[in-house]
């Protein structure tokens, strides 16, 4: 049986695609395999969004010019955001790459990699619309008791830094019943969680219904019988309804946890990146949640350097940091993007500039983040176990329904199953806590 290994760089969008891309493999035959030294089929699925993912993946894929030529039958495909984007760029720099295929081409992988295998001459596919759904093909799921589940493919907020709506197209959702079934058939195959996903998941279902559809589909959702935890992501800011807020304050399988990316907290810079909301629109929204969902946790991403960011400017980030009080945040420095408004934007800002301001981000986000933590101390939190520690098998690890990670001793079989654990020590990115009970066993 030959075998196949897929390396996926970015976002929870690409987990799940490389889901689906082993699942089309192992339909037609083929086995995963965890060290790519053994795999016949070597599969990278990249990502376009920040410089430092799509250099990793250049680094990867010239490394395996030896590979190829000490084993000529080596399949190397190229597949995601970088593939769409830079297909030409791909082949001319790295002819032993055989496959590179765009984010709407997934779905006919298997065909590829047997085109590949007959012909011996690279097969590039990178098509400019959506044809065939991914959620239409077989997902193999890492996690038994976890999926992710699409709701909304592409984008069409065209914020100036990002090359999402050029990699991913536009926004294209499936419908509530499709959905519905999907989670349906996901429960009964034993999975008690899910998260949803799309580039913006509030825009849900303005391509078919006329209006977003997201509150809807939360209040469906939440009536599945057997689901136990619905978790979603990424929500854009101007686009987070009072319908929305109080479909999670409601839904009592619904995670409270929020991720809504704030980008920057200077009005000048969040219309420079075509954001299209301000300073005090967020944090009134940031309000709203709070108000409405008790214990609540938000995360959110934060850029520091994007072109023209004076220190005024970078304060105003910090104040929006002071006043929301996140739990944690994807932080970056600005990278340009071949192909968006940014890149060709003036002012840029100098690397040690971008440098401190970045660490002093950092600083107060973990100052806030252990404050948030320190505050759970006594309390019962239920935690859905994930697994064993890798350096103790005595400790198991959960999430929260707010998503903080919680360390405490149990036994193994209490893997995939929710437990009510005390908070008895608080760090900077994670809880210790001791077993209280067992509250559902899957």
């Amino acid at each position: 049986m030959k075998k196949f290994h897929i390396t996926t760089f970015g976002c929870q969008m690409n987990k799940h695609d490389s889901e689906r891309m082993a699942g089309l493999l192992i339909e037609r035959g083929y086995a995963p395999c965890g060290d790519p030294t053994e795999a016949d089929v070597i599969i990278f699925n990249t990502c376009a969004v920040r410089q430092h993912a799509e250099d990793r993946f250049f680094g990867n894929l010239n490394n395996l010019k030896a590979d190829k030529k000490a084993n000529p039958d080596l399949i190397i495909a190229v597949g995601g955001c970088v593939a769409q984007a830079e297909r030409e760029l791909i082949l001319e720099k790295c002819p032993h790459v055989d496959i590179v295929f765009g984010t709407h081409n997934m779905p006919n992988l298997g065909f590829m990699v047997e085109a590949a295998e007959q012909g011996r001459r690279a097969v590039c596919a990178v098509a400019d619309e959506i044809e065939i759904l991914p959620t239409a093909v077989p997902s193999a799921r890492e996690e038994a008791h976890h999926a992710w589940v699409p709701i909304i493919i592409g984008c069409n907020n065209f914020c100036s830094y990002c090359i999402v709506p050029h990699t991913r197209g536009r926004e294209t959702s499936r419908t509530q019943e499709d959905i519905v079934s999907e989670v349906e058939r996901l429960v009964s195959e034993g999975v008690i969680e899910i998260t949803l996903l799309g580039q913006n998941v509030n825009s849900y279902g303005r391509d078919i219904y006329g209006g977003s559809r997201f509150a809807q589909l939360l209040n469906r959702l939440n009536n599945v019988a057997g689901l136990s935890r619905i978790r979603f992501m990424t929500s854009h800011p101007k686009d987070l309804t009072d319908d929305i807020i109080y479909a999670i304050a409601n839904g009592d399988k619904i995670c409270e946890h929020v991720h809504l990316p704030v980008q920057a907290g200077s009005d000048r810079l969040l219309r420079a990146m075509n954001r299209k909301y301000t300073k005090e629109g967020y944090l009134a929204t940031i309000s709203k949640i709070y108000e409405a969902i008790p214990g609540v946790s938000i995360t959110t991403d934060i850029m520091v350097g994007f072109p023209g960011e004076t220190e005024e400017d970078f304060l105003h980030t910090l104040d929006v940091v002071e006043k929301a009080r996140f739990d944690s945040a994807f932080t970056f420095i600005f990278s340009p993007r071949e192909g968006t408004p940014a890149a060709t934007m003036a002012n840029e800002v100098p690397a040690g500039i971008k440098s401190e301001r970045f660490d002093r981000l950092l600083a107060l986000l973990n100052g806030i983040n252990l404050e948030n933590n320190l505050a759970l101390l006594g309390q019962e939190l239920e935690v859905f176990v994930e697994s064993v520690s890798k350096r103790d098998d005595s400790i198991l690890t959960g999430r929260t329904r707010t998503n903080k990670i919680v360390n405490f001793e149990g036994s193994a079989d209490l893997v995939h199953t929710e437990a009510v654990t005390r908070i008895t020590q608080a760090k900077t990115w994670s809880l210790r806590g001791e077993l209280l009970e067992v509250a559902v066993k899957s």
